[in-house]
């Protein structure tokens, strides 16, 4: 069951990447919404930890959320994508095999994580009109995902994390560069769609890889 539940989420991703460009509807909702929702489903049936079941799950609610591109939904999407980095932070730090110490073992991704972090916040400030507060607060989350993966071992499927959450940086980086940063008519704008959602769902899966 669970290979079947992999596959399914598979083919709801690739069947949404065409599609996430375009306006918001139902099939392009209901397919981005199964994609991560499904994963949270191979981590329950193979017996996986219960924090990465949750991360799985709010962001499968951030999906539903972000895919109505409203700015309501947008504010809300980004409260549950917090939520489930912070549940991402806890697995990290609390796994049997993990040490905190490790983290200051990698200087370059550490430092690169926090001088990307003020980058980032400096130049979404003012761009960000009503939604300052919201995207401000998500950077050091995000970041501090990408942190504390480092306390995780370079072992086994362990070591599928530590690209999974580079990934997600590098997706969320991206978004927030489409929506605030780059003019209405850039012509990037043609690509980044399509560049965000390969990251981002391959960072889920990888998550799901490392931990059941």
């Amino acid at each position: 069951m669970t290979t079947f539940l992999f596959w399914a989420a598979t083919a709801c991703a690739l069947a949404y990447w065409p599609l996430t460009a375009r306006p918001a509807g139902t099939l392009r909702s209901t397919l981005k919404t199964a994609s991560v929702a499904l994963l949270a489903g191979v981590a329950v049936l193979g017996n996986a930890p219960w924090l990465l079941v949750l991360a799985l799950a709010l962001c499968a609610i951030g999906d539903a959320l972000l895919s109505q591109e409203t700015d309501a939904t947008f504010m809300a999407g980004i409260g549950a994508f917090a939520t489930g980095h912070l549940a991402y932070i806890a697995l990290f730090l609390t796994h049997p095999g993990g040490n905190a110490a490790l983290i200051f073992d990698q200087p370059v991704i550490f430092w690169s994580l926090i001088v990307l972090g003020i980058v980032i916040a400096t130049l979404l400030a003012p761009r960000t009109g009503d939604l300052k507060a919201p995207v401000l607060a998500y950077i050091p989350i995000i970041l501090g995902m990408g942190i504390t993966v480092l306390a995780l071992p370079d072992t086994g499927a362990l070591r599928w994390a530590l690209p999974a959450a580079l990934a997600f940086i590098a997706s969320d980086l991206i978004l927030a560069t489409e929506k605030f940063l780059l003019p209405a008519d850039h012509p990037s704008l043609k690509l980044t769609p399509y560049m965000v959602w390969p990251l981002y769902w391959g960072a889920q899966a990888g998550f799901l890889i490392a931990f059941t």
